[in-house]
């Protein structure tokens, strides 16, 4: 692992405190691997450790309960149907490279914390959580690309093709979350900002700003290891390590280098404001439908007009209960989306599957089971269906998915209405 190994020594300009960033890229994600990075730590035995990890990643890792103790119906009420799915989706994705590759993806920065906490060694996850960074994306894409990244990721998650020797090769000098970032900024070149670039500036900000703080700690307990360099021991991938060092060198040339690190964590876990358009469509939406009935009223007569408001009715809700059906939703839930679809859709910002999947969540409860196979059960088809907790989630995604088709069906019955009355 040495030519993955860079030492970087740099001082605080604001406190004068030396600190010694040693990165050592991951790049072989193998059983070997992971043996060296403990090694070096029990070796170097470093006064901070930072590892390439968000919160919510190291939970999934090592907290086994962590999918029991979920509650579908409080996801869909509180919105965050579509941030679950985008984490099941990541996780699909490790577990599919992690099949590839023979080890347990993340294994090599959990085995860094465990050794510093074995030798009692302060340590810091210093990735963005996984949401945020998609959030970003997301907000920083159009339509179209919106509709690209949601299929990507989706093809991502339950793609059955197996990886060529040269792609796993590929992939031993990266994390499997870079691997799935790579894919994403090759297939989407204006998100590589975000998936990629920030994440460099963000690992190297919260490493500084880690060992500042663990360097003042120090200095005011008045520990003689205050007056030499803190070492920091912060395992990434190997594909971070130039982007890590050119930010790190930045914010140490920075006269307030750790307020540079903090205000550059700040603005980084921002979510930008929606554009206008974006902010504007869930009212604009209803308002076109309502205009398209009511122009069908005053050019049409009764009859037109009680036409375009029983099409709309009809589109808008059987599209929504055919994407429940495709899903197999309970009865009930099929009911409601066919009830309720022409009702949310003339409501900003509430979506028709958050009642359909509450009713599947619930007439269907997730069984523990459920819980602890949903991320082998992510990966297929099948899995998708027997499982009760991604089931609810299907029904969710498919049913805001038929009830917007709807809603463009029903755009193009009035147009050619129009055309009809014009002629």
């Amino acid at each position: 692992m040495s030519d993955t190994r860079l030492v970087i020594p740099l001082t605080n300009p604001q406190s004068g405190a030396l600190l010694e960033f040693t990165l050592i890229g991951t790049a072989h994600v193998s059983r070997e691997s992971i043996s060296e990075v403990r090694e070096i730590i029990q070796k170097e035995t470093p006064g901070l450790v930072c590892v390439e990890l968000d919160e919510g990643r190291y939970a999934a890792i090592t907290r086994k309960d962590n999918w029991e103790k979920l509650n579908m119906v409080s996801v869909f009420k509180e919105g965050k149907g579509f941030l679950l799915m985008a984490n099941l989706v990541l996780s699909g994705f490790q577990r599919r490279i992690g099949a590839e590759l023979g080890v347990t993806p993340g294994e090599e920065m959990k085995t860094a914390l465990d050794a510093a906490q074995e030798l009692g060694i302060p340590y810091a996850l210093c990735d963005r959580e996984v949401q945020i960074t998609l959030r970003r994306a997301w907000a920083s894409c159009g339509l179209w690309n919106k509709c690209k990244l949601l299929a990507s990721l989706l093809a991502s998650a339950f793609t059955t093709e197996k990886l060529s020797a040269e792609e796993i090769e590929g992939l031993k000098k990266r994390n499997e979350l870079d691997g799935m970032m790579s894919e994403l900024s090759r297939y989407l070149p204006e998100i590589k900002q975000t998936l990629i670039d920030e994440r460099d500036q963000y690992l190297a900000a919260k490493m500084w700003d880690s060992a500042c703080k663990q360097a003042a700690c120090q200095l005011a307990a008045g520990n003689a290891a205050a007056q030499s360099p803190l070492r920091v021991i912060a395992v990434v991938g190997a594909g971070h390590m130039q982007g890590i060092q050119a930010h790190l060198e930045k914010i140490a040339a920075e006269r307030s280098g750790a307020d540079h690190a903090r205000e550059a964590l700040q603005e980084l876990d921002r979510i930008p404001s929606r554009r206008m358009i974006s902010k504007a469509l869930p009212f604009l939406i209803p308002l076109v439908i309502a205009a398209l009935i009511v122009a069908g009223f005053l050019r049409g007569g009764a009859d037109m007009g009680r036409f375009l408001l029983l099409q709309y009715l009809f589109w808008n809700g059987s599209l929504a209960a055919l994407g429940a059906i495709l899903a197999l939703a309970h009865p009930l839930a099929i009911l409601v989306a066919f009830v309720g679809a022409p009702i949310t859709t003339m409501i900003p910002f509430i979506g028709v599957g958050i009642f359909s999947g509450i009713i599947q969540a619930t007439l269907r409860k997730p069984r523990v089971q459920d819980a602890q196979a949903i991320i082998d059960d992510v990966g297929s088809l099948k899995g998708l269906y027997r499982n009760r907790m991604t089931r609810a989630l299907l029904v969710f995604f498919l049913t805001n998915v038929g009830s917007s088709m709807g809603t463009f069906v029903f755009a193009f019955v009035s147009a050619t209405a129009g055309r009809i009355l014009g002629n």
